[in-house]
């Protein structure tokens, strides 16, 4: 049996912007560079997908280890693992 969905499944709440926030995005957060070492939340950004993480990995918190093209390797704690995300930088936010 096949499963139904995708990346997206059940995430009706989890990536939803704010009425406030709709709207274009800012190109200074679309572009914004980030050194290794630096820490830094994940949060998704539902307007663009390219470079979006998996949907589990919303909030949590993590540490840029590098950059490959224009995105970053994130790597992030999932309960004991130690787990590196690739993602865009406009789904990154500085803590």
């Amino acid at each position: 049996m096949q499963r139904t969905g995708g990346l997206r499944r059940k995430t009706r709440y989890k990536l939803r912007k704010n009425v406030r926030t709709k709207g274009k995005i800012s190109l200074r957060r679309f572009f914004h560079r980030f050194k290794e070492g630096d820490k830094v939340y994940l949060s998704a950004e539902p307007a663009i997908q390219k470079g979006m993480y998996h949907p589990r990995f919303h909030g949590k918190a993590g540490i840029i280890k590098s950059k490959q093209g224009s995105n970053y390797h994130v790597e992030i704690k999932d309960g004991n693992k130690t787990k590196t995300v690739l993602t865009h930088p406009v789904h990154l936010k500085e803590r």
